[in-house]
């Protein structure tokens, strides 16, 4: 445990999280939360896509989308997902494992408050993952959903948030020669004390 200091110092993964997503806030040029979430479908044929991070919980990650999409539907099926992370300027990434829970209470309604109208209206007007006609067919859908709903819509209910409660999170740190430094954290359950590992590159 000694030598986990520096970048991995703390008692709690979601602390060292959040530090290293604030660093890269300052250093990335986009989306310094965007994150690629893997999930399995029915056959068991792995899907991955990127999303975006949007809270780190007391002791979860979170991520909104709509229900009725492709990620949501294998997410709700299989109820454990995994995402990876990564800052090219940082030179360093964070991978997690976990279980899945919805998040369709106060706290989704807040987030959808707080994009902007378009981004709301837009959630309203996609259907997402399903064959699209053309792209006029989804912007006169847009200005339909514009008309009815009016400037302040509510959260649709199709649409809402993921938490991801993670039985794993790897944190890893570029080495020169490629002899990288990698910490991982493990627990079985939720309520369980995490045991950790430094793993070779």
């Amino acid at each position: 445990m000694s030598e986990r200091s520096g970048l991995f110092a703390g008692d709690n993964p979601f602390e060292i999280a959040r530090s290293w997503l604030a660093e890269a806030e300052a250093s990335e040029i986009n989306d310094p939360n965007a994150m690629a979430l893997a999930t399995v479908d029915s056959d068991g044929l792995p899907n991955s896509r990127m999303v975006l991070l949007k809270e780190i919980e007391e002791d979860a990650f979170v991520f909104y989308t709509n229900y009725e999409s492709a990620k949501a539907q294998e997410l709700d099926q299989g109820g454990k997902a995994s995402f990876v992370v990564h800052w090219k300027s940082l030179r360093r990434q964070i991978r997690v494992r976990g279980l899945i829970s919805r998040e369709e209470g106060p706290k989704a309604d807040e987030y959808y408050a707080s994009r902007s109208l378009k981004s709301r209206l837009g959630a309203w007007a996609s259907q997402q993952s399903r064959p699209l006609d053309s792209r006029a067919s989804l912007m006169a859908e847009v200005a339909k959903i514009t008309a009815t709903k009016g400037p302040n819509p509510s959260r649709p209910p199709f649409w809402g948030g993921y938490r991801i409660t993670p039985v794993e999170i790897e944190f890893w740190a570029d080495g020169a020669f490629r002899l990288h430094d990698r910490f991982v954290w493990r627990r079985s359950i939720k309520q369980d004390d995490w045991s950790i590992t430094r793993l070779n590159p």
